[in-house]
């Protein structure tokens, strides 16, 4: 077959839809957080396309009430912000705490907290079990894999 300018032009115009669809469909629009079995589940489109297990609050039953409960909150939120110098590693921050969490918080003349992110480790080594202070922990090497799959606005679901 000879190869055209016009059958390049088509090849390359092809390939780069080809590489548009696969960035996308590799591109995470949802974070649904699994507490009771700790997993955290990246989807796209409604499709899961990763699955890791996490670490919690050292605290994880019940929802995040005040600053230092130990707990991870539970709900609808959105990555807010990006940390590329976490002492985790690397951080995603999620949009906790809500108007309404704010109120019940002062109600009980309490802090409500605002630091939750989803991050690595301490270290090279993952931590196991559940010990941070109301955050969401994966290994470096996936809280890497996360930072690149996950963008900022991406809706995040914790469920108890």
């Amino acid at each position: 077959m000879k190869l055209t300018r016009r059958t390049l032009l088509a090849a390359a115009a092809i390939s780069g839809i080809a590489a548009q669809v696969r960035a996308n469909t590799d591109t995470a629009d949802m974070i649904v957080v699994f507490k009771k079995s700790r997993r955290l589940v990246l989807y796209n489109n409604g499709r899961p396309i990763r699955d890791y297990r996490i670490g919690l609050g050292w605290a994880p039953e019940g929802d995040k009430s005040f600053e230092g409960d130990g707990r991870t909150p539970e709900g609808s939120y959105y990555i807010n912000r990006r940390n590329p110098e976490s002492a985790y590693h690397l951080s995603l921050g999620i949009s906790y705490p809500d108007p309404n969490q704010i109120a019940s918080a002062r109600a009980d003349a309490r802090d409500p907290g605002g630091d939750i992110f989803i991050h690595g480790g301490q270290g090279r080594r993952k931590q196991r079990g559940d010990w941070t202070a109301g955050c969401i922990a994966v290994s470096n090497r996936e809280i890497e894999e996360i930072w690149e799959l996950v963008p900022n606005g991406a809706l995040v679901v914790i469920q108890p």
